[in-house]
């Protein structure tokens, strides 16, 4: 991480600033020149304490459990630490290892297949990307400059580089192990990288210009709950835009959404071994019938994105519209209607 992410950052849980301990730096190039990072740190709260390990900050709730070992070897008084956190939020802490255990091994696999050399993401090159960013949440190239933005769900990253390209600083945030990749792949200075739960944003209230979250609400334990969540970072003035899943009218659609139900629930390893052997000869065929250009790996990826999460919810664009409204929204509007879902937007009053 830089030195500058620091102010953006907050506790979690009680929504403090993190005091910051560094203890080893190292250099990465950034748009063609080497800048200093903080390579591995401490962040504390006063009563929470989280890592940084190999340039990324990990804000999850468990992150003391995630990664004890390199905090126990770090910070003396760990162990008094972890006590106080697990006696203190214990509810907490089993409500969060429940819910996002199945959901970062999912996304985890999923994006560890991605080539950064020659895959696309959904079916778009670097440009395709950026232009449909554009389009979803009604912005230009040149609108982009000097805005702050989270990005809540950044999977590989790719599409945080070309944002930060156009003058920007975007925050790209990720549960996943994901975010690993995102961070050693990036060149942009305007592009950070923090791990981080959706729910639990640890990003400072009313900060963002634009929350933009592609398709990561619909794979939580419940769309408006984290969208409750996530827009408390948007500033007044601000906007925030999400990419949901809408109801599909079709055999085909219906009968992948029920037998998902119970594949969802394997072992993820299984999952992959499954799908390889079942639905990509299938796709494959389908696809190169209808002159799909896809190679194996985005394809895989595309079974996995379906399949695998252990959530994936459906919603009309009424229902969305409403949780916009009910938190004093306006300009509320659908900006991209496709086959499978639709991305909407609305200003915060």
């Amino acid at each position: 991480m830089t030195p500058e992410l620091l102010s953006y950052l907050r506790c979690p849980v009680s929504r403090e600033p993190l005091e910051m301990e560094v203890l080893e730096t190292g250099t990465k190039q950034y748009n063609g020149t080497e800048k200093e990072i903080i390579l591995n740190g401490i962040l504390r709260s006063s009563v929470f304490i989280f890592p940084i390990i190999n340039g990324i900050p990990r804000l999850t709730v468990e992150a003391f459990i995630d990664y004890e070992p390199f905090l126990a070897k770090h910070v003396k008084d760990f162990v008094a630490i972890k006590e106080k956190i697990n006696i203190t939020y214990h509810g907490l802490l089993q409500f969060v290892l429940k819910k996002n255990k199945k959901t970062k091994k999912s996304f985890s696999q999923e994006w560890g297949l991605f080539n950064y050399e020659e895959d696309k993401v959904w079916d778009a090159d670097t440009e395709g990307m950026l232009q449909r960013f554009l389009q979803e949440n009604d912005e230009t190239k040149e609108s982009l400059n000097g805005k702050l933005i989270l990005d809540a769900g950044c999977g590989n990253g790719l599409l945080n580089q070309s944002i930060a390209a156009c003058g920007a600083t975007i925050i790209g945030m990720d549960f996943s192990q994901s975010i690993e990749r995102a961070f050693e792949k990036n060149t942009q200075s305007g592009a950070l990288f923090i791990q981080g739960d959706v729910q639990f944003p640890p990003i400072q209230f009313d900060l963002c210009d634009i929350v933009h979250s592609s398709g990561v609400l619909i794979c939580t334990t419940n769309s408006e709950l984290t969208f409750s969540c996530l827009e408390t970072c948007v500033k007044k003035g601000g906007k925030i835009s999400v990419w949901l899943y809408h109801p599909v009218k079709g055999l085909i659609h219906n009968t992948f959404n029920f037998l998902r139900g119970y594949t969802s629930k394997l072992p993820h390893k299984v999952q992959y071994y499954l799908y390889t052997v079942t639905l990509l000869p299938i796709t494959w065929i389908v696809k190169k019938l209808k002159g799909n250009k896809q190679n194996t790996r985005e394809m895989m990826i595309d079974i996995l994105d379906w399949f695998s999460p252990e959530f994936r919810w459906e919603h009309a664009h009424d229902e969305a519209a409403a949780w916009f409204s009910k938190r004093n929204y306006t300009r509320v509007q659908v900006t991209t209607n496709e086959l499978f879902g639709f991305n909407i937007i609305g200003y915060k009053n």
